[in-house]
């Protein structure tokens, strides 16, 4: 179903990639697709789609961000802010795993009260697309930040393939439990009986 890749080359994020069919024009991956990245992050006020932050004339920036770009062909908006909860759980999950302190507020992490993440969801007409980046350094940052270089988190391929694996999974068994639940008939009990 989902495909995922790790990218092993610097690429810089801008918010420009977030764009349908990136991942298949840029890397040949057709269909639902996760890829990871790093890079440096530098999103300016042209590329930023939420408004609160156009509001406030924020910007984002890291200089050296792992980022995941994820693509899924459809574009129902509501369903990809939860799949950028369910993406943002997985990765608490992993630094967990690594027996790193991390907490969740709405759709961001963080560490040592400093923000460990970024991320939006967005749709097109053919897709919903999500950007979700964690600092590896966060120096410059425009806010208080932390990074995964602070919390002593050295091998970042790994780190990202299994946070995409988790993802992945978690879109499998949601499948999977869809498909075994038992259908009822729109006004009769599961015996047939009318309700």
């Amino acid at each position: 179903m989902l495909k995922t890749l790790y990218l092993n080359q610097s690429i810089s994020y801008s918010g420009k990639e977030l764009e349908p069919h990136w991942i298949y024009r840029n890397f040949d991956i057709m269909g639902d697709a996760v890829v990871a990245f790093c890079g440096e992050v530098r999103v300016p006020q042209s590329f930023m789609l939420d408004q609160t932050d156009i509001l406030d004339q924020t910007y984002i920036y890291s200089p050296l961000m792992l980022s995941f770009i994820i693509e899924h062909f459809d574009n129902d908006l509501n369903l990809g802010l939860y799949r950028q909860r369910l993406f943002l759980i997985g990765m608490k999950e992993e630094l967990e795993q690594l027996g790193l302190a991390v907490v969740r507020r709405g759709e961001a992490l963080y560490a040592n009260n400093g923000k460990l993440t970024v991320g939006v969801a967005s749709s097109s007409n053919v897709s919903t697309l999500l950007h979700i980046g964690i600092n590896i350094r966060a120096d410059g940052a425009p806010v208080k930040a932390a990074g995964l270089a602070d919390l002593g988190v050295s091998d970042i391929q790994s780190f990202a393939e299994n946070v995409m694996r988790r993802y992945r999974i978690e879109l499998e068994q949601i499948y999977e439990a869809r498909c075994r639940i038992r259908g009822i008939v729109a006004g009769h009990s599961p015996r047939g009986s009318l309700i």
